[in-house]
């Protein structure tokens, strides 16, 4: 059962299904990752990232795994495919956090995805950050939540935030802040 948070969460009719952020340096990004790791719903939420290469993806994932207390060297799984990890349990956790990063931008084949064996891994509980999810078809589950990440002219990052389940709009009501301009 999820520990009771400070304010209970607007009903779903309130909660925001969308949501943009500026990032104008990484450590916008970084203090991002920060709060989204301090989201209890995170424990148990698939999200998938979108952008070009070089829009931040795997940067985000390493940030938000780093705040997680990810231990050792966190590396991209563009060659692996999917990389896991485990972060300690914390005050509200007794048991330690599976996180799956996955990154479908070597796919060819949608079908791919199935015969690797990710239907068992998505089914099961933790953490699932996928990169290019695009690759994977429509194999993948519903993600509760997707970031579209772009790079404007200046360097700085674009973020938008699309809940697409329950979970999801919880997320995005607990991140409800100052949008960009």
């Amino acid at each position: 059962m999820p520990a009771p948070s400070a304010t209970p969460p607007s009903p779903p009719s309130q909660q925001p299904h969308t949501l943009t952020r500026c990032w104008p340096s990484e450590a916008d990004t970084q203090a991002f990752a920060q709060q989204l790791a301090q989201l209890p719903a995170i424990r148990r939420a698939t999200l998938t990232l979108h952008g070009d290469l070089g829009a931040g993806k795997t940067t985000l994932v390493r940030h938000l795994l780093r705040a997680l207390g990810v231990p050792g060297r966190i590396k991209s799984p563009t060659y692996a495919v999917v990389e896991p990890h485990q972060a300690p349990a914390t005050d509200g956790a007794q048991a330690p956090l599976d996180i799956w990063h996955f990154d479908f931008y070597r796919f060819d084949d949608p079908r791919e995805w199935e015969d690797a064996g990710f239907r068992d891994l998505f089914a099961s509980p933790g953490l699932k950050v996928v990169e290019w999810p695009e690759k994977a078809g429509n194999t993948l589950p519903t993600p509760d939540l997707s970031l579209h990440l772009s790079t404007a002219a200046d360097d700085s990052r674009l973020a938008r935030l699309e809940a697409h389940t329950a979970l999801g709009r919880e997320c995005l009501a607990a991140l409800a802040a100052p949008e960009c301009p």
